[in-house]
């Protein structure tokens, strides 16, 4: 299993599937910002290595194409404070803008792209939506692990497009060490709880 501390991110631009579906308000207001600060370490790993990152989520279960109450832009600020970096928001995940942000991102800089889920793509695993995902970065790294069990265009098919470089981020490292402590060595007695 490759993590990124495999890799030294300096001068890389890494397309990272994070899990950011996290509980709004009313107003818009995160409720519980977890899945943002377990995100958080694999973030700054790549940025402190000189890299750029290009973060990737989905929000909610939106069915019809955009809607404004699954849109990321609203957690923009919040990410922005929890990095300590102004985190720039493509209203798109593909096309145009999207690939114009990408492209101009600098070290240290960080972009966020609209939700994936306002494609159907997405969910069916959609390889051209992959491909184009995938030209927005080089190096592809999931830290998702939430989604990870899902055959989704940003998490399986996608890694097909960095054969080379693709890594796990540190929250998908620690899940999967876990999961093999208790499958392989587990410390008895112990209770499983599957759901």
């Amino acid at each position: 299993m490759k993590t990124i501390d495999n890799l030294d991110f300096a001068g890389k631009k890494a397309l990272v599937r994070v899990d950011f579906n996290v509980p709004l308000d009313e107003n818009f207001n995160i409720t519980d910002d977890n899945r943002i600060q377990g995100a958080t370490p694999s973030i700054k790993k790549i940025l402190n290595d000189g890299g750029s990152v290009v973060l990737m989520s989905h929000l909610g279960r939106p069915k019809d194409g955009p809607t404004d109450k699954y849109s990321l832009k609203h957690i923009v600020a919040h990410l922005s404070k929890v990095l300590g970096v102004d985190v720039q928001f493509a209203n798109d995940c593909i096309g145009e803008e999207a690939v114009a942000k990408a492209a101009a991102l600098q070290s240290g800089q960080v972009l966020l792209l609209e939700n994936l889920r306002f494609y159907k793509e997405e969910e069916k695993g959609d390889k051209d939506f992959a491909e184009k995902l995938s030209k927005l970065a080089d190096v592809y790294v999931n830290d998702a692990f939430g989604t990870a069990h899902r055959a989704h265009a940003s998490t399986a098919v996608i890694a097909q497009f960095f054969p080379d470089a693709k890594y796990f981020g540190y929250l998908m490292g620690a899940e999967l060490k876990n999961a093999e402590k208790v499958l392989n060595n587990p410390e008895r007695p112990f209770t499983a709880i599957m759901g």
